[in-house]
């Protein structure tokens, strides 16, 4: 009696688990269209026809090079995590975790797809959740240093009228920096480094594991930063797309806009549409968006299909 009871347990849990994926790919596909449909194709390709070769060149080397670096946020977590699965696989997730994220919003991509594709490849609910936990404090202190280092110099000034203000944004600036400094600080002196909140354990990662985080992410913020001023016109100082960037980042996570739709052209263009003209600052960004948001999504659609029909099948030691 008691094996029946086992099989058919067994038998509800995998018909519960292929019926959440379907849900989750539902879901997905809704939301591709939605994102779709919210596009102007004609003024993408315009913009885009808008620069040379070698501009399109350098900017897509800088999307390289900044899915790369954000792969790297998933290989620190996995020392940190202590899980084996391969290299390749993990930046192969995290890339396309990243697009759907991008596109999508987090719960989506960073946190759907990589609870979806962690899972497939065997890999427990504790310690994905570590993995994503490692990746968002990444993101965030290396962009509280960047940030803080900025605002806090007052090298971004903010027009009149912004309800900030400059001298506002120095104090937040600081904030940031005491943020990082003190997560360091634990990290590197705290004696009790593991704590169990409501029965998930949490736990600081070393010194340098720690310090790792916040070089990659900060490199990576520099290289979007990189991108964005490459397609920007000329004149513009390198400090300031940065200082931009980092508000039109934080004001699209504080909305939860997938992809930031709006908000970072907003950002953009009252803060340096004065100066450069807003056509060229819509046209900038537009390009940006086709290079750094839609053609990496396009790449990580057909990666993820590849993914469910290789795991299909398959063990958690075969795949």
């Amino acid at each position: 009696m008691r094996v029946a009871e086992v099989a058919g347990d067994r038998r509800w849990r995998k018909h519960l688990a292929a019926i959440v994926a379907a849900v989750f790919l539902l879901v997905v596909a809704v939301l591709l269209v939605r994102y779709a449909r919210t596009l102007d194709w004609a003024e993408v390709s315009a913009a885009l026809a808008g620069y040379g070769a070698a501009q399109v060149a350098a900017a897509g080397v800088g999307v390289a090079l900044s899915y790369l670096l954000y792969g790297s946020y998933d290989l620190a977590a996995r020392a940190y995590s202590g899980h084996c699965l391969s290299r390749r696989r993990v930046v192969l997730i995290a890339f396309i975790s990243y697009a759907f994220n991008l596109n999508l919003g987090a719960l989506v991509g960073a946190a759907g797809f990589r609870y979806r594709l962690y899972s497939r490849s065997g890999l427990d609910a504790a310690t994905i959740g570590r993995i994503f936990g490692f990746s968002v404090v990444a993101n965030w202190t290396g962009y509280a240093l960047l940030g803080g280092a900025l605002f806090a110099l007052g090298l971004v000034a903010l027009p009149p009228g912004w309800e900030l203000g400059t001298a506002g944004l120095r104090v937040v600036g600081i904030a940031m920096l005491i943020a990082v400094t003190a997560y360091m600080v634990g990290c590197a002196l705290w004696p009790r480094r593991e704590w169990t909140v409501r029965g998930h354990s949490i736990q600081l990662p070393s010194f340098r594991l720690a310090l790792l985080q916040v070089l990659l992410s900060a490199a990576n913020w520099l290289v979007i930063a990189a991108i964005l001023d490459a397609l920007l016109p000329a004149g513009i100082p390198y400090p300031t797309v940065l200082g931009v960037l980092l508000l039109g980042a934080v004001a699209a996570a504080a909305t939860h806009v997938p992809a930031g739709l709006g908000v970072l052209e907003a950002t953009f263009l009252g803060l340096l549409g004065a100066s450069i003209g807003q056509a060229e600052v819509l046209a900038a960004l537009l390009a940006y968006r086709a290079l750094y948001y839609l053609g990496p999504l396009l790449l990580a659609i057909a990666m993820y299909l590849g993914f469910e029909a290789r795991a299909r099948g398959r063990s958690p030691a075969e795949r």
